[in-house]
């Protein structure tokens, strides 16, 4: 039956594309530092025999964090209609919302809530790579 259903998918959006944006969002995901999560701050105290061994830039790693995330939004908001509606209806089978059997209905759902803050509403999506993976992988894609 899966090889039944996948033939029912004629994808306006390339799955390629799609495993390329679940790069950039995981990229963006795992720069969240995930040791502050329980809200602790997590303060080291060095006395006078310990020396600060970070020798990297913070500042150059948020940089990269923000190009990482400007360029996810700006190829979201490059996606025509029907792309960006399939990247909605993926994330939304992934995350559960939907089952792979109610594409076109995600995607209906999906394509009347596009305008211009497709980006800014995927990129709000905790799991965004995740869920767009599940999704493909849900569609057999």
């Amino acid at each position: 039956m899966q090889k039944r259903l996948e033939k029912e998918w004629d994808l306006a959006i390339d799955p390629d594309t799609v495993r390329f944006f679940i790069l950039k969002a995981k990229a963006i995901s795992a720069a969240v530092n995930e040791d502050y999560a329980d809200g602790s701050e997590h303060e080291v105290e060095l006395d006078g025999q310990s020396r600060d061994s970070h020798l990297h830039d913070g500042l150059a790693e948020e940089a990269e964090e923000n190009l990482t995330e400007e360029e996810l939004r700006e190829l979201i908001n490059d996606l025509n209609v029907d792309e960006a509606a399939e990247l909605i209806a993926l994330a939304w089978i992934g995350r559960g919302d939907y089952e792979a059997a109610e594409w076109n209905e995600a995607v209906n759902e999906a394509r009347q809530r596009t305008n211009k803050r497709v980006s800014k509403y995927l990129m709000g999506m905790p799991m965004l790579g995740d869920w767009l993976e599940e999704g493909l992988e849900a569609l057999g894609a």
